[in-house]
């Protein structure tokens, strides 16, 4: 609850807000370090795997690791703080606050999130592949059986995201992550929002052109869950 109201501003500021927040973090008394020791014991519970990013972004690179105690795959997204003007970027808050509030099935998990002052680091679940990355690499039309899998896994995502009052807002292929059981994750909550009755002004700047609603592209500032 404590992020969803948070304005950006110091990276600091943020840190601080965040101690304690991560969804599965066990925490211990570590009140006396400092954020260099918060940072370097924070990496020390994980690898990069893979040197090669997952994927970039406008804010950071997501990379494929390891996290050491359990030895699990993750998913880490770095961001960079540019200035304590600046401080964290918009999307960063949402997409804690909101990820911490969706459980389910077909949404990706947030594990971990540290906070310094110049680095954003959340961790994920890892995921295997997107849709887009399945799609080309069948090179063929996807079978009806597995269409009809991830039309029913993608609305009972964003049913449970618009039944606790969230819009996605850039949902797309590359947003909606398969792993190896063909289990469908909605994911990348930057743009997403808490929406409330009646329905306030938004932007409409969101969703990627290809996959926006009409009546995002016509400019509408009062749009509701029907734009997932």
């Amino acid at each position: 609850q404590a992020l969803v109201g948070l304005k950006v501003g110091s990276p600091v500021a943020l840190a601080e807000s965040l101690a304690g927040q991560a969804q599965q973090v066990r925490m211990v008394d570590y009140q006396d370090e400092t954020f260099e020791e918060m940072e370097q014991r924070f990496e020390s519970q994980y690898e990069i795997l893979e040197k090669t990013p997952l994927g970039e972004g406008t804010y950071g690179k997501v990379y494929k690791a390891r996290q050491n105690r359990s030895g699990k795959t993750v998913a880490m997204k770095k961001m960079k703080l540019d200035s304590e003007e600046e401080g964290v970027p918009s999307t960063a808050i949402r997409e804690i606050a909101l990820l911490k509030e969706l459980p389910h099935e077909n949404v990706v998990k947030l594990l971990d999130v540290f906070c310094s002052t110049n680095k954003l680091t959340l961790v994920f679940e890892y995921v295997e592949n997107d849709l887009k990355k399945y799609m080309k690499s069948l090179g063929l039309q996807l079978p009806p059986a597995t269409i009809k899998s991830f039309a029913f896994q993608l609305c009972r995502g964003i049913e449970f995201c618009h039944a606790n009052r969230i819009l996605h807002r850039d949902l797309k292929p590359q947003n909606l992550l398969i792993d190896l059981k063909l289990r469908l994750k909605i994911a990348d909550f930057g743009l997403a929002r808490a929406y409330t009755v009646p329905v306030p002004k938004y932007t409409h700047e969101v969703v990627t052109v290809w996959y926006r609603a009409p009546e995002i592209l016509l400019g509408s500032a009062l749009y509701s869950v029907p734009v997932d």
